[in-house]
């Protein structure tokens, strides 16, 4: 249990570091543009491994931040100074920059090879980044870069569910984290006569289905037993298992129906499908 005021102290102290880290194109910054690092390190609060400036890490720390200035609402002067430092960071992500002069938003950037060449296409985790950006008070997208992004969704039907794919479950769920999409529809979705709720239900229905159906024989997979998506695993490692040869993972976004599926079922997907 936490009580209201340690809660506004951890908030307060991690926003203030965000707000106050190092911000510039050096290689051990915290980040660029108003955007973080995917990695930080524990004790420095710097970037990590050389790992990259990430849009969709960045969309996720603001939607916290965001949540939070929502939550503490009170006229004190530490929850005052939490919503105006979530506005700040909000304020100062560079989204326009993001799209490195093309329609949809880039994966990331790192200071040694500039712009990542894979952008945020097809549909996943990033609705929400989308939306955080376009509803950016200062370096909004243009409503063109939604348009350029859900034109490359893929419609498909499998195991009797039509629906948008994404094969890993938690790209279905993370957005949901914040926004109830109940009822709400983007140009797609209207055509499509559902909403992304709609849209995520019948993902995990399907994630059920392929564990009933078991295509790849796997010990355990059941009506309720289930759960494929992005999370670490036994590999990686080849073994032959009564008769047949299997390949392992470690960290990868298994999901269905056309995998990776390597036999490991994560609890948390199942969890988060909860409601």
């Amino acid at each position: 249990y936490m009580t209201r005021q340690e809660a506004v102290a951890r908030t307060l102290a991690t926003l203030r570091f965000f707000h106050t880290s190092p911000q510039g194109p050096e290689p051990d910054a915290t980040g660029y543009r108003g955007l973080y690092y995917h990695f930080l390190d524990m004790q420095t609060g710097r970037r990590a491994s050389q790992c990259e400036l990430s849009t969709i890490d960045s969309a996720l720390l603001l939607a916290g931040a965001l949540s939070a200035a929502a939550y503490f609402g009170e006229e004190t002067a530490d929850e005052q100074e939490i919503r105006t430092l979530a506005d700040a960071l909000y304020r100062r992500a560079d989204w326009q920059w993001a799209q490195n002069q093309g329609a949809t938003v880039t994966h990331g950037w790192t200071p040694e090879n500039g712009f990542i060449k894979y952008r945020w296409e097809g549909y996943d985790e990033a609705l929400l980044l989308y939306i955080l950006a376009l509803g950016s008070p200062t370096f909004p997208l243009p409503e063109s870069s939604y348009a350029a992004w859900t034109s490359t969704y893929r419609w498909e039907s499998c195991y009797g569910y039509e629906y948008l794919y994404a094969g890993s479950l938690f790209t279905h769920q993370l957005s949901h984290v914040w926004i109830d999409f109940r009822g709400i529809q983007d140009a797609f979705m209207r055509g499509k006569g559902i909403d992304y709720f709609e849209n995520s239900r019948r993902a995990t229905y399907l994630q059920q289905c392929y564990a009933i159906m078991n295509p790849r024989k796997f010990e355990g997979y059941r009506e309720c037993c289930w759960g494929i998506t992005a999370s670490e695993g036994p590999g990686p490692a080849t073994l032959k298992l009564n008769g047949v040869q299997r390949e392992f993972y470690d960290y990868v976004g298994r999901g269905v129906p056309y995998g990776p599926d390597d036999g490991t079922l994560a609890p948390w997907a199942v969890a988060a499908s909860l409601p």
